[in-house]
């Protein structure tokens, strides 16, 4: 990764978490939902970080020390997805949704959903180009879906 793109990404997740952080204080005062979906989003964002992380572990140890070629990853969703971080990345904002119940973070959701689908599809489309051998069956990011 460059570093202006880890820049912008760094920047755009700063600019998200303060902009939920101020959102929950303009919200203090007004009801509770019906739903209280905290715990669920807790373990949904639990499960978003960890498997993000098992699956960043995963492409770390692609290649050998002084190795400069690209692999097709394995193990975990790789088997499905080629994008399976990305996947889990989106569960933990979901929960991040769930916990907070507000618009703002739900907005962020979906818009970082439709740019990591993007990034997906465009991660796959460069491993069927650089792999004559690149299963037709693992998806982008959802698996079995897309």
């Amino acid at each position: 990764m460059d570093a202006e793109t880890m820049v912008t990404v760094s920047l755009s997740y700063l600019l998200s978490a303060s902009t939920m952080i101020y959102n929950q204080e303009l919200v203090e005062g007004l009801s509770e939902p019906v739903i209280d979906l905290k715990y669920v989003g807790i373990a949904m964002f639990l499960l978003g970080i960890g498997g993000n992380f098992y699956h960043h572990f995963l492409l770390s140890k692609l290649r050998e020390d002084g190795e400069k070629g690209y692999k097709i990853p394995q193990g975990g969703l790789f088997a499905l997805v080629i994008c399976p971080h990305y996947f889990f990345e989106i569960l933990g904002f979901l929960g991040i949704s769930c916990i907070s119940q507000t618009l703002y973070p739900l907005c962020f959701t979906v818009g970082s959903t439709f740019y990591l689908m993007g990034r997906s599809y465009g991660t796959r489309e460069w491993y069927e180009s650089k792999f004559e051998d690149f299963p037709k069956e693992i998806k982008a990011m959802f698996p079995y879906i897309f």
